[in-house]
């Protein structure tokens, strides 16, 4: 990380993942190629999920090289005076693999559900019944996480968190 006064520790990084409303994809499509895109997650301890359809080009994408990279920002503020964004970010790299348990399968949903719609899971039960059989979910068992954050405080001057350069 080139700005390490923005550096901040894994706890951070973590805390960033659970609150962000969705996170990009980073992954290698078979010809090599890159390709990204926006997934809703959620975490359990070092494994984020995710769910998609169970064909595509995301899961050729993924089945073909499953070394990913997933960046996560949240608390982002416009600062127009300064001509710079205050943010908070994660970046999280790892291995995705296919849940095919499905007791896992459920426990990743459930997770999603209550993370991303939980005023919703009266409903839960009956719709993981009629979607589970065409409903993919996918793990990333994290390797390697990084935060970092831009902030100012109220005098106006950046917060310095890191180490110094």
């Amino acid at each position: 990380m080139r700005r390490i006064d923005r550096e901040m520790p894994a706890e951070f990084a973590y805390d960033v993942t659970d609150r962000c409303e969705y996170a990009t994809l980073s992954m290698t499509d078979p010809e090599g190629l890159p390709y990204c895109l926006p997934v809703t997650i959620v975490r359990d301890e070092d494994t984020v999920y995710f769910h998609c359809a169970r064909d595509g080009f995301k899961v050729q994408c993924l089945r073909a090289n499953p070394q990913v990279c997933l960046a996560c920002v949240c608390d982002t503020h416009i600062i127009a005076e300064k001509f710079t964004t205050e943010y908070a970010s994660a970046i999280l790299r790892g291995t995705a693999s296919e849940v095919t348990d499905d007791a896992e399968k459920i426990h990743a949903l459930r997770l999603l559900c209550q993370r991303h719609t939980p005023a919703g899971m009266d409903g839960f039960d009956a719709a993981v019944a009629k979607s589970l059989p065409r409903t993919a979910v996918w793990k990333i068992e994290i390797s390697d996480i990084t935060g970092k954050r831009k902030k100012y405080d109220s005098r106006g001057e950046e917060m310095k968190f890191g180490r110094e350069e």
